[in-house]
């Protein structure tokens, strides 16, 4: 899918993606009357970043955006309209009246390796995997461990009590991971064993240099069932322990504070050192989207996956519902066809699951997002896609299951953000890299997040928060090669141990998340 294959002949106030399209989109802010192309009168004022049509359209009509169909026209519309909510629908195009054409395999192209790979400054592990930071990490097994969670934590806080980490500098922090499930489920289906897989993602997570789980005891998910379902190893470095087992809270927090400080010294014996970029694992996120967002930075970001994975890097993709209508771009690069059939199954999977509970995946995009300009779900994918470049599609993954292949994944996860990348993290990203043309606010520790800005009136007024502008691309500031380069070399920076936004926010604990697929008794 191309970037902007041609403008119309006012390109400061349009930008058009696509000949076969019905509309093009506001660059900036538009009144009543603007001629945005030869004989196209704007009939109402349009926000930057929405949609105008250039022709006029019936009742029923499909509408193309990215040269794609984002859905039918409600109503008639003139050439010259506003395109939104109140004139564009999914319609009938969901559920079973949602076919594709998945032709599966038919873009496949090799990638082509880049000799010699890059480097970052990576932490080498004994076991020849390459951490971007280093943690000390506490898991819980169920709610009811989080309070001491925490309370171990905070006693390692630098900016409450920094002279307990002063004498580790190499050792990015100690974070509680907590969550608000574990119990009152069954105790052999499936959302019992997703958090497990969540959780033993996280227990031997790259970044994690040494890790506590505490549990209360008496909970559904018991550490010991965890731990030999998942085939991990306690010891030194996989503290397990309860907190009926050590006797109730206050010892419980003192066990877990005095295996950190055992743990500290050995874990501050790290030293980066070059290494390859095989090693990068990154996660392929976008949040609080906006109509830019499938222009600037979502193809920004697919271009430097494609460098990453020219250098033997991979990248995991995920939000199921938010590649909903774009799946077929995806099964077009899928290298085998069952790989395809299982991101089909997932697509299937959704539509069953929504259908059960009275709900539509069109109530994705959010609030945001369509104050923001997109209107259905097809269009948000559209764009959401073009985070994963064009390199094939090595395999479909179930949520946090672990990755296995090296290259473009694609991870099945809701399209909430923390849920998502927490399982993007489980499966063992160790980057992420996420798109926004709202504002969020997010970060996902122990995993270093960037921030990438799709637009440039976002990179003023939330700059604290954002790593890149890629609304230089609209502003015609950077080429688009250029900033896809750009953000390759902010994976390197960062991965060496750079700081992110978000990190300097202190953002992570509170955004993890597991997907609660379960029934709660």
């Amino acid at each position: 899918m191309a970037l902007i294959e041609h403008t119309t002949e006012a390109p400061a106030s349009i930008i058009r993606l696509h000949e076969r399209d019905d509309v093009v989109i506001a660059r900036v802010p538009l009144p009543k009357g603007t001629e945005v192309s030869p004989g196209v009168i704007l009939t109402d004022a349009v926000p930057a970043a929405h949609k105008i049509a250039i022709r006029a359209l019936n009742s029923g009509d499909m509408i193309r955006r990215y040269g794609q169909i984002i859905g039918r026209a409600t109503r008639p519309i003139a050439a010259g309209d506003h395109v939104h909510v109140h004139n564009l629908s999914i319609g009938d195009l969901e559920g079973a009246g949602h076919e594709q054409d998945y032709a599966i395999g038919s873009e496949v192209n090799a990638v082509k390796r880049i000799s010699p790979a890059a480097t970052f400054m990576g932490i080498p592990r004994e076991d020849g995997r390459v951490a971007t930071r280093n943690y000390i990490g506490i898991l819980t097994s169920v709610n009811c461990s989080a309070t001491v969670a925490h309370a171990i934590a905070d006693h390692f806080r630098r900016d409450v009590h920094p002279e307990a980490m002063a004498p580790y500098p190499n050792v990015d922090g100690v974070v509680a991971l907590t969550h608000g499930v574990g119990c009152a489920v069954a105790a052999d289906g499936e959302a019992l064993e997703m958090l497990r897989r969540t959780l033993a993602g996280y227990a031997r997570h790259v970044n994690f240099a040494a890790v506590l789980v505490v549990g209360l005891g008496c909970e559904t998910n018991q550490i010991d069932a965890l731990i030999e379902s998942q085939g991990l190893k306690p010891g030194p470095k996989l503290h397990p322990f309860t907190i009926q087992q050590i006797g109730g809270t206050t010892k419980a927090i003192a066990e877990g504070i005095h295996h950190i400080k055992q743990l500290l010294r050995e874990a501050n014996d790290v030293e980066r050192t070059p290494c390859s970029v095989e090693h990068l694992r990154v996660a392929l996120q976008c949040g609080g989207s906006d109509g830019y967002s499938g222009i600037t930075a979502n193809p920004a970001l697919g271009a430097a996956v494609d460098r990453l994975i020219a250098h033997g890097g991979s990248a995991v993709l995920a939000e199921t519902p938010e590649v909903y209508g774009a799946e077929h771009l995806l099964t077009r690069r899928a290298v085998s066809p069952a790989v395809a059939h299982k991101l089909i199954e997932r697509i299937h999977w959704w539509e069953e699951f929504c259908r059960v509970r009275g709900a539509s995946l069109d109530n994705n995009p959010s609030a945001g997002n369509k104050a923001g300009g997109l209107t259905t779900i097809l269009e948000k994918s559209l764009g959401a896609v073009a985070k994963a470049g064009t390199t094939p599609l090595v395999e479909v993954l179930e949520y946090a299951e672990p990755m296995r292949e090296r290259g473009l994944a694609f991870m099945d996860s809701p399209g909430f953000d923390p849920v998502s990348v927490t399982g993007q993290v489980a499966s063992g990203c160790n980057l992420i890299a996420f798109t926004t043309g709202r504002g969020s606010a997010f970060g996902c520790a122990p995993v270093p997040s960037m921030k990438l800005s799709t637009n440039s009136a976002l990179w003023r007024h939330q700059s604290d928060d954002m790593d890149i502008n890629c609304g230089a691309l609209i502003d015609g500031d950077i080429e688009f090669e250029q900033l896809g380069e750009q953000i390759f070399q902010r994976f390197l920076t960062l991965a060496s141990g750079e700081r992110s936004r978000s990190e300097c926010h202190g953002y992570g604990q509170q955004e993890f998340v597991p997907w609660q697929i379960g029934v709660i008794t």
